[in-house]
C-alpha cells in the first residue's frame, strides 16, 4: 500500500470513526433529555474533540476539522441521523463496538503520525496520539459534569491509544510510518474489543484501598510472627 493510498485509507476510516463516535455523543443527550442544539454539541465534542486539541496544540496550521469541510458535516450528520432515527437496539450493539475499537486505534496512530511527521520526539507523539482518540469523549463527559469514562471503569480506551500510538512512534523511528500507523490501527483496535468482551479495566479506588490494606496486613502479621519468635528466643535462653 503507498503512502498516498494508506492516508486515504485511514481518513476514511477516521470519518468513520467522527460519524459513531458523533452518534454515540448524539445518543448521550437524548439520554439527557438535551434539545438538538445539544444534540449538535454533543455529536462534535464527541467526534471532532480529540483531534481539534491535537491540532490546536500542535500550532501546525488550522485544526484539520476546520478546513477540511468533510469532518465537520459528518459530525453534525452523525447528529441528525440520532436525531431523526431511534439508533439502539441489537443491530447497533453489534455494529457500534468495531466501528468504534477501530476509531480508537485509527486516531491513536494518525495522532502520533502526525507529530512525528511534525518532527516532535516519541513522547509528544505518544501524548498526542492518545488526546486524539480519548480527548472528545473527555470533553463531552466534563461538560455534562460527569467524570470522564476514561478515568475509570472504561474498557481500557486510553491505555491501548497509548499502546497504538506507541507501535506508530516505533514504526516511524524504523522508517516504516505507513506499515506501522496499519499495525498500531489493528493492534489498538483488537485490544480495545478484546476488553470490551473480556471487561478488562484498571483497578479503581476501592480495588488500590483494597490492595493497600492487604499489604498492611500482610506487614502486621510479618510483624506479629518475628514478635513471636523473638519471645521464644528469649524463652529458650
Amino acid at each position: 500500500m503507498t503512502d498516498v493510498a494508506l492516508t486515504s485509507f485511514l481518513q476514511y476510516l477516521d470519518l468513520i470513526g467522527v460519524l459513531f463516535n458523533a452518534m454515540v455523543g448524539a445518543v448521550i443527550a437524548r439520554n439527557a433529555r438535551l434539545d438538538p442544539m445539544g444534540f449538535g454539541v454533543l455529536a462534535i465534542m464527541s467526534g471532532l474533540g480529540g483531534g481539534l486539541i491535537r491540532d490546536t496544540l500542535l500550532q501546525a496550521g488550522p485544526p484539520l476539522a476546520i478546513v477540511d469541510w468533510r469532518y465537520f458535516t459528518t459530525a453534525i450528520a452523525g447528529a441528525l441521523i440520532v436525531t431523526l432515527v431511534h439508533i439502539e437496539g441489537r443491530w447497533w450493539e453489534r455494529l457500534y463496538p468495531p466501528i468504534d475499537a477501530l476509531a480508537v486505534g485509527c486516531w491513536a496512530a494518525a495522532g502520533a503520525a502526525k507529530t512525528v511527521g511534525l518532527g516532535h520526539g516519541w513522547l509528544p507523539a505518544i501524548l498526542m496520539g492518545t488526546i486524539t482518540a480519548v480527548g472528545g469523549s473527555f470533553v463531552r463527559d466534563m461538560v455534562l459534569r460527569q467524570v470522564p469514562a476514561i478515568l475509570g471503569g472504561n474498557t481500557l480506551y486510553a491505555t491501548w491509544a497509548i499502546a497504538a500510538a506507541g507501535i506508530t512512534v516505533v514504526g516511524a523511528e524504523l522508517g516504516q510510518t505507513a506499515l506501522g500507523s496499519v499495525v498500531a490501527t489493528l493492534v489498538g483496535a483488537g485490544l480495545v474489543l478484546l476488553s470490551k468482551y473480556k471487561h478488562w479495566a484498571l483497578p479503581q479506588g476501592d480495588d488500590a484501598a483494597t490492595v493497600g490494606e492487604a499489604v498492611q496486613r500482610m506487614l502486621a502479621r510479618r510483624s506479629a510472627r518475628a514478635g513471636e519468635h523473638e519471645v521464644e528466643r528469649k524463652s529458650k535462653d
